[in-house]
């Protein structure tokens, strides 16, 4: 979660700062591409805002309201952050580009794009910096898992860190494109190019939140872990020498890195009740049960029924308390695992 933090506020100022100039550029030139650019830093540096407010809230603790605490609030500022790049920078940008079309006679260059330029250089540079920096983050996390880079980021396991990933290579490209499209406008002297870099860069911020609201809804919906790590926890389970067999197992995780892991359990009677014999005295349970059999003789069946009772009560005591033996076991093997349901079939 540090590192989280710490890319995710890296980010912020690289992308303020880098709006600022921008703006200045787009005021000097004109140009539809960096005022795009610049759109699509101001929308960056929003968004990356909105993830690490969503970062400290889903650190906080649990509480009445809410038991399981507020891990997928990394979901909802990711989910946040889709929906303000979608609405903003693409929006934005593809108005701007069509503007630019229709006005074509209007957006003829009038000056020099030489300090543009140098500013796109400036903007690359930075993107890439912090694009390198979360992929290095993302690398570490995924080395933890044992997943490839690539698998890692699709699985959206980590929301901020694929956010900041996936904009700032959007950035990179943004870029790229925008210095392109200002090259052929200043080389041609047709601002048809200009208009359509937009248009692009527009398009490009479209498919990043496009990716970034489908995977984090599907995460706030409830996604299962990896099958690795899913096989690895029912393995420690079924070893435990009182389970027999578990059915209908599903491990959804909540964000954070937090598992909740819920499965049915067949216990074996057999060994729940040995267990149960080795912990009383059986030369006075013997006593005991000749005094009931004596009891039921004479018509006695109290006596019977206080028998059941109390061995019945502490067989379902001590039940729990294999339950919550398993249930410790599994959390102190497996500590992404903070909340397990296990129901005793």
């Amino acid at each position: 979660m540090r590192e989280s933090g710490r890319v995710v506020l890296a980010a912020v100022a690289i992308n303020g700062a880098n709006f600022v100039l921008k703006l200045f550029g787009w005021l000097y030139t004109g140009s539809h591409s960096l005022f795009a650019e610049a759109i699509h830093s101001l929308a960056d540096t929003c968004n990356q805002i909105i993830l690490a407010f969503g970062i400290r809230k889903s650190l906080q603790v649990p509480n009445k309201e809410h038991p399981y605490g507020y891990h997928p609030m990394r979901y909802i500022a990711a989910l946040i952050s889709g929906v303000g790049i979608f609405c903003t920078g693409t929006g934005v940008s593809l108005y701007h580009g069509v503007h630019g079309l229709l006005h074509l006679a209007e957006a003829a260059p009038d000056t020099s794009y030489y300090w543009a330029f140098l500013l796109l250089l400036g903007s690359l540079i930075s993107e890439g910096g912090t694009l390198v920096i979360a992929l290095q983050a993302a690398s570490r996390a995924a080395r933890q898992q044992n997943l490839p880079l690539k698998r890692y980021i699709l699985r959206g396991d980590d929301p901020t860190l694929n956010v900041v990933i996936l904009e700032d290579a959007a950035a990179v490209l943004g870029v790229l494109i925008a210095g392109s499209c200002m090259g052929l406008t200043s080389f041609y002297g047709m601002p048809v190019f200009d208009a359509v870099g937009s248009l692009a860069i527009g398009g490009l911020l479209g498919g990043v939140a496009s990716f970034v609201i489908v995977s984090n809804a599907g995460a706030l919906v409830g996604k299962s872990i990896a099958p690795a790590s899913l096989a690895t926890i029912n393995r420690c389970l079924e070893a435990d020498e009182m389970v027999r067999a578990i059915h209908d197992v599903k491990a959804t995780n909540m964000g954070n890195e937090v598992i909740r892991y819920k499965a049915e359990v067949d216990f074996d009677g057999r060994k729940l009740t040995r267990n149960y014999l080795d912990s009383v005295d059986l030369v006075a349970l013997q006593q005991e049960l000749k005094e009931v059999a004596e009891a039921g003789e004479n018509g006695n069946l109290e006596s019977v029924e206080e028998f059941m009772l109390k061995h019945g009560e502490n067989i379902v005591d001590l039940l729990g308390a294999e339950v919550d033996r398993i249930e410790n076991e599994l959390k102190r093997k497996h500590p992404q695992v903070r909340h397990v349901d296990l129901e005793v079939l």
